[in-house]
């Protein structure tokens, strides 16, 4: 269902992946002369009676891309099941310690490093790579999705160096790379506790919402404040210690906006291995294979109408719609 950045031929870009104007004759910034244009036509995908037959019934992810950006992915794994590309940002010399991966078997290691000024531009390009994954968790995590959506195409972009770190131009080259081709989720388990990353990374998950690109972030497993999973343009997901996967909960008191499943996850691990594993990390994925669900179905859903959707069909809020919802 997503429209990449480069349009097939002949068909232009929808409105939302088209360059800003640059110019507004006769109005002031942003605005639209409708009274002489008109409005322009545009596909939409309209509430029904919201529930989870109505949200994702039927719906294996089919055409629904999906970017994982993390440790890279053994492609070969039979849980993952193959993936449409895999890649990796190579750079020059950098910290390697300013990004984390979300996992529970990181969080008492997990460092908040000194430093001050701005993200240093070190040289970074993202380039093809074999399907591999040194550390298992870029792997753990598609496979969850894998799970779920078992149709949506799978990419891997490889931005944590030395197994579950890397440093913040990694990922900024990385997750730019991923808007800038218009995949429909991108699954971010993975965070950074660097104040000066937070203004690019903000600019980068408003960036995606604007082009309906949707980022589902792992919060943090310590109660410190990371990034990206505080943004309110992104999907926070926190566990819950429930066994369905497809069980999940919103959370009315964020930051994290849902909690699914993240503790003893059975997760797909390099050489064909199976391991339980807990941590934030392994929650989003399962958000973010519900969501590739939601968009195979309804493929013209924007940002906040899929967030809407994830909440009304979430467990604690379809037990009683309408009501004071919980746990029953």
């Amino acid at each position: 269902m997503s429209s990449s950045t480069t349009a097939s031929a002949g068909t232009p870009p929808p409105p939302w992946r088209r360059a800003r104007p640059t110019s507004f004759p006769g109005m002031p910034a942003w605005g639209q002369a409708t009274s002489r244009l008109g409005v322009e036509a545009f596909e939409v995908s309209r509430h029904g009676e919201i529930d989870r037959e109505w949200a994702w019934g039927g719906s294996d992810g089919s055409g629904v891309r999906v970017c994982v950006i993390d440790t890279g992915v053994d492609g070969t794994h039979p849980l993952v099941g193959g993936l449409a590309r895999s890649l990796v940002v190579v750079q020059g010399e950098a910290r390697t310690d300013e990004v984390i991966a979300d996992t529970a078997m990181t969080a008492t290691t997990a460092r908040t490093t000194s430093g001050t000024g701005p993200p240093r531009a070190e040289a970074a390009a993202v380039i093809d790579c074999e399907p591999t994954d040194p550390a298992g968790h870029g792997t753990a995590c598609a496979g969850i999705i894998r799970s779920i959506a078992p149709a949506a195409e799978l990419t891997s972009v490889r931005v944590l160096t030395d197994g579950r770190s890397g440093s913040g131009a990694a990922l900024l080259a990385g997750l730019g790379w991923a808007v800038d081709e218009g995949f429909d989720v991108i699954n971010l388990s993975l965070s950074t506790t660097r104040h000066e990353f937070q203004g690019p990374l903000q600019e980068l998950a408003d960036r995606a919402y604007f082009r309906r690109t949707m980022l589902v972030a792992a919060a943090h497993n310590m109660p410190v404040v990371s990034y990206p999973w505080t943004f309110s343009s992104v999907i926070s997901v926190a566990s819950h210690d429930e066994n369905d996967p497809l069980t999940y909960y919103y959370n009315p008191a964020p930051p994290a906006e849902f909690h699914a499943r993240g503790v003893r996850v059975p997760v797909a691990w390099p050489g064909g291995r199976r391991i339980r594993s807990t941590g934030n990390s392994f929650a989003a994925p399962h958000i973010t294979g519900i969501c590739a669900l939601i968009l195979s179905k309804h493929p013209w859903l924007t940002p906040f109408q899929l967030k809407s959707v994830l909440f009304l069909a979430a467990n604690n809020v379809t037990e009683d719609p309408g009501g004071i919802n919980g746990r029953t």
